[in-house]
């Protein structure tokens, strides 16, 4: 009895359901192929290898022996051939270089599409006459694609007469597509690696010290330079907390005291070492922006310290010459200034111009007589000579040096405040300096701060100093020249002419402080306002036995 499975129909059915099947397992083995070229070439990182590793991926699935890839070059608009396999001659070694838009890989770029040809022997497209001579009989040419762009070309080709199948093409696009991905990521790692490399090299020849932490303040770099500041070897100290990381411990304790002021962009202070050695310290912020909003996010910190001993010996040598010219000058200006009082009072008061010349050559000598106080106010507090300190309460003298001031403010029209707490612990100072070094801080504020600007006084207690600080809205300080606010007689830049000062005021500020066991410090954000600060050591706490 017949069944019926062997009609024509049912035969008909069977052939086309083996047809089918036999479809999807070449599909299924094309798209095989695809992924093991894709997860063979994307684990190379290396430029070179990946090339080869694509070009023997591509080999093993398409039935040809030769296989090549170029790469667009953007800075001279070529075409460069990176990597063969398989040719008979070497275009490598000389990289074969085609203009984009010339030649059928020109064609294949400018037009995003997939060239497949015959016999190349004799063929006038070619941009470079000499590839004849490789006697190519079918080639194809695919462009490979990375973020959007067509970054090269990859070729297959045959030595003989070779057909192309749709199939084939189809593998090679999408080939072409995973290579192209993957060797845009090499090319990325590649560059990204040299560029390392060529900043670590810069950072480990620089002369000055450089260090870096991460997020969380641990030591992430240090250079060559920075090694010999640490009592312990380069291997210990990476990942250690830079805070607790084994440095001389006044370095130490400004460093910490940098660290902790988290809204300022950078730090300024200097140090003297027990061997004489002075170092300028930068502390800067790391930030990068949120992936999530407008914030900034904190990436760590830089330090840089300097070996500026050469610069103060210079310093002092400088200023014991215009110390001993300055007591030279001191009589002859006095008996100068004292001759134009008796001529002024000699002329005719109704003479206007004559009056006006005098009163200028008085401000001048005046000017003048002001320089030379202030280089010995410096004489005086740098050599000691003189100094009476006491046990010192700080919280009247802030206010009545803030009601000194406020008349100078006051014709700026500028505001004011006091901020300190309810009890601030002493100090022990010389009242006359200390009131000097808050009344040159806050002259600097009035002057640099526009008028109707606000300037705050105020004073805190901090581990085991205490710190003063005087905080303006003004113009701000340009990050290059805050290391150098209180060097004697620097002016930072592009200062307008009418702004006054002998240049020693910041300097005076800084002699004051150290000479009383503290520092100085400059925090200043361009367009934003500075604070300008210095600490003192507590008071020591007198014993119950005296």
């Amino acid at each position: 009895m017949d069944n019926g499975l062997h009609t024509p129909d049912n035969q008909t059915l069977l052939q086309q359901n083996r047809l089918l099947t036999e479809e999807i397992q070449r599909r299924v083995s094309q798209l095989a192929a695809i992924n093991t070229v894709a997860a063979t070439v994307s684990q190379v990182l290396d430029l070179d290898m990946a090339l080869q590793t694509a070009l023997d991926a591509v080999l093993g699935i398409i039935g040809v022996e030769a296989a090549g890839i170029s790469l667009v070059d953007e800075k001279s608009g070529e075409l460069v051939l990176r990597a063969q396999r398989g040719w008979k001659l070497d275009f490598v070694s000389k990289p074969m270089r085609i203009k984009l838009g010339e030649g059928l890989s020109g064609e294949v770029v400018a037009h995003n599409k997939v060239i497949v040809t015959g016999d190349l022997t004799d063929d006038q497209r070619l941009a470079v006459p000499a590839f004849s001579q490789e006697r190519v009989q079918a080639m194809a040419m695919a462009p490979m694609h990375a973020r959007g762009r067509v970054i090269g070309v990859l070729s297959v080709m045959s030595h003989s007469p070779y057909h192309f199948s749709d199939e084939e093409i189809d593998v090679l696009k999408a080939i072409a597509d995973q290579v192209g991905v993957a060797l845009d990521n090499a090319r990325l790692y590649e560059e990204t690696r040299s560029q390392q490399e060529r900043l670590s090299a810069v950072i480990h020849s620089a002369a000055d010290a450089i260090i870096a932490t991460d997020d969380r303040g641990c030591i992430s770099l240090l250079n060559d330079a920075a090694k010999p500041f640490f009592e312990e070897s380069s291997d210990q100290i990476i990942g250690m907390p830079l805070q607790h990381a084994p440095l001389h411990p006044i370095l130490r304790d400004g460093l910490k005291r940098a660290m902790q002021n988290q809204d300022q962009t950078s730090s300024f202070f200097d140090v003297t070492l027990d061997d004489g050695r002075t170092l300028a310290a930068v502390v800067s912020h790391l930030r990068r922006a949120s992936q999530v909003d407008q914030a900034d996010i904190q990436d760590g910190w830089v330090v840089v310290l300097q070996d500026v001993s050469h610069l103060k010996a210079a310093e002092r040598s400088r200023i014991s010459f215009i110390q001993t010219a300055a007591h030279d000058l001191r009589n002859p200006l006095g008996v100068t200034l004292s001759a134009l009082v008796m001529l002024r009072e000699a002329i005719d008061p109704s003479d206007a111009s004559m009056q006006e010349v005098i009163e200028i050559a008085v401000a001048s000598i005046n000017r003048i007589h002001d320089l030379i106080d202030d280089l010995l106010n410096l004489e005086h507090i740098e050599s000691g000579v003189g100094f009476q300190t006491e046990t010192v309460d700080l919280s009247p003298l802030l206010a009545d040096t803030l009601t000194e001031m406020s008349p100078t403010m006051q014709r700026k029209n500028q505001s004011y405040n006091l901020n300190i707490p309810a009890e601030l612990p002493p100090v022990t100072a010389d009242v006359r300096w200390l009131r000097r070094a808050v009344v040159n801080y806050l002259s600097n504020a009035s002057k640099y701060t526009q008028p109707g600007g606000h300037i705050t006084l105020h004073a805190y207690a901090q581990d085991d100093g205490l710190h003063i600080e005087v905080q303006d809205n003004g113009q701000g300080i340009p990050p290059e020249a805050q290391g150098r606010l209180f060097e004697r007689f620097y002016r930072v830049p592009g200062t307008k002419e009418e702004i006054k000062g002998t240049g020693l005021g910041l300097a005076i500020v800084k002699s004051i402080a150290e000479a009383h066991g503290g520092h100085v410090y400059v925090r200043s954000t361009p367009e934003q306002g500075s604070t300008f600060g210095i600490t003192l050591p507590l008071a020591m706490p007198i014993s119950e036995n005296g």
